[in-house]
């Protein structure tokens, strides 16, 4: 009887590891997959894949963009750039959300095409560097092409250009820069406040409190749950498209409006359900 179980548990076993060697497969393949670019409000636009996130800000001196994605993303952002009506050599600043190769892999590409300059936190203005060697979690070997940093941001400063301000957050946790970025656009009437945000995910591996990924990596992700959770935001947008329901709330031919992506509550409810997540794994630690 005692065999029998011990097969069962290995069969379970095996089941649950395929079936999420297969989810990671196909989470990968939209991360590579092709998708239009579209307008979210105003003059932001998205211009990356499937569920990685890249997002352009517009402006008669030129742009901002935020993300690169992977290594062989830089021609998908430059189809979609241009079907918007827009070139990539004209991107003037970079920023990122987060240091992991997903979402930086073609910044020195796109950098050394256009002559943009790289705007980042501290922190992860260091992994940019050393192109993620320094990663807490993912680093001890190069993961993207290194990038130099011409300006480091931090909690409250502006980053201005062609009229357009943003304001920048720093989110830590998911990486120890994180960073968020808010901006006004005024449509219809009527002012609308938009923030570009890294969610506080946690990702498989990462440790908070017993041999903690990094030191405070525990108070990073509760200050950025608190401090989202305090923000006023009408439209938000995140680091990928599944974190903020994006294939829910806009279809490739669907008609633009202002109010397409506006979902404060929604915004709430997702970091509220993360920060649920932090808890379960705090205790899960603390029960070891």
């Amino acid at each position: 009887m005692r065999q029998h179980k011990s097969r069962s548990l290995l069969l379970i076993l095996g089941i649950v590891t395929l079936l999420s060697a297969a989810s990671t497969q196909a989470q990968r393949e939209n991360w590579a997959r092709p998708f239009p670019g579209f307008r979210v409000i105003g003059n932001l636009y998205g211009v990356g894949s499937y569920d990685l996130s890249v997002f352009l800000i517009s402006t008669e001196e030129g742009h901002i963009l935020i993300n690169t994605g992977l290594e062989d993303s830089t021609q998908l952002i430059r189809d979609n750039m241009a079907a918007l009506g827009f070139d990539l050599e004209d991107v003037r600043i970079l920023l990122t959300q987060q240091a992991h190769w997903d979402h930086t892999a073609a910044m020195a590409e796109i950098k050394a095409l256009s002559g943009a300059a790289v705007f980042a936190t501290p922190k992860d203005a260091r992994v940019l560097e050393d192109g993620g060697f320094s990663d807490a979690h993912f680093g001890g070997r190069q993961t993207f092409e290194p990038v130099s940093v011409e300006r480091i941001i931090q909690e409250g400063d502006r980053i201005e250009l062609g009229g357009v301000s943003l304001t920048v957050h720093e989110h830590p946790g998911h990486t120890e820069g994180s960073s968020s970025y808010a901006m006004t656009v005024r449509e219809n009437g009527r002012d609308y406040r938009v923030l570009i945000a890294n969610m506080g995910t946690i990702n498989p591996g990462k440790q908070l409190v017993v041999d903690p990924t990094y030191p405070g990596v525990s108070n990073d992700f509760a200050g950025t749950y608190s401090n989202q959770k305090a923000m006023e935001v009408d439209v938000w947008v995140a680091a990928h498209a599944s974190q903020y329901g994006m294939h829910g709330k806009w279809q490739p031919g669907q008609a633009y409006s202002a109010d397409n992506f506006v979902d404060p509550s929604g915004f709430v409810a997702a970091v509220e359900r993360l920060e649920r997540i932090y808890y379960e794994q705090l205790q899960q630690e603390r029960d070891q």
